[in-house]
């Protein structure tokens, strides 16, 4: 049978920067094989958030769990978990494959299968011609590639992505979007903070609204959109905004850096 344990659960996380109040009773609940797509206008809490569920902050109070095992141990959960975050660790000195080959010791993958997938995703990514390239050299696209690739490489269980797509040219966005859904439907979670609605429009099982440190709204795009009462044929745009009080209007594809 399925396991029934959620692969994220969050109770009441709780987190103040000095007098500043970045997350406010935060609970979270997510099933494994879901695409559970993050929104928020800035300083909402999301960043906050996934340091959090990722065990690279500490709550003020409250807990944490991912695939059952506490974000507190950070040695059993490592191997569960992938993160891409917004400012990617990369070494400017290496070539990507270089940087891939160190991430895959760093993940003890046996030599022959991180080969074999350090070239797969490199020829998918369209990264094999440039793989020996300094990654100093490279542009922000072709960064933000190398960088999602090292966060996926050794199969995480639930793969935690803070804007995967910036930088990226429509190509690119597209793979990374198909990557998404390949993961779930194999089974892993992904957990994914971006402003590009449309992604998350096209790739997301479930949809929260974080604000102000305070979960507005959550639910499939549709019971988002009866939450703000737009209408079922309004945009997850309208119902952001809706839900959030316009505090920010979010990027469209078209404003999307290429």
């Amino acid at each position: 049978m399925p396991s029934t344990t959620p692969a994220v659960e969050a109770v009441d996380l709780r987190k103040r920067y000095g007098d500043e109040v970045a997350l406010d009773g935060l609970s979270l609940s997510i099933p494994a094989g879901t695409v559970y797509g993050f929104l928020g206008p800035n300083g909402a809490g999301k960043t906050t958030t996934m340091r959090l569920l990722t065990g690279l902050s500490t709550p003020d109070s409250g807990s944490v769990r991912v695939c059952g095992v506490s974000a507190t141990d950070r040695r059993s959960l490592a191997p569960r978990i992938g993160y891409l975050p917004e400012t990617p660790p990369l070494y400017d000195e290496f070539s990507a494959r270089e940087q891939l080959d160190y991430v895959a010791d760093l993940r003890d993958i046996p030599t022959d299968d991180a080969r074999d997938r350090i070239e797969t995703y490199l020829e998918e990514f369209d990264l094999a011609a440039d793989a020996d390239r300094r990654l100093g050299t490279y542009s922000k696209g072709m960064r933000q590639k190398t960088a999602f690739i090292q966060s996926v490489l050794h199969d995480p269980d639930v793969l935690f992505l803070d804007e995967p797509t910036s930088g990226l040219d429509p190509r690119a966005a597209r793979r990374i979007r198909e990557s998404v859904v390949d993961f779930a439907d194999a089974g892993a979670t992904v957990f994914l903070s971006t402003h590009i609605l449309s992604v998350v429009e096209a790739v997301a099982d479930e949809v929260a609204v974080l604000f102000d440190g305070r979960l507005v709204a959550e639910g499939t795009a549709d019971e988002v959109r009866a939450r703000a009462e737009t209408g079922a044929s309004a945009s997850l745009e309208d119902a952001f905004l809706a839900v959030t009080g316009d505090a920010e209007r979010p990027e469209s594809d078209a404003t999307q850096g290429a």
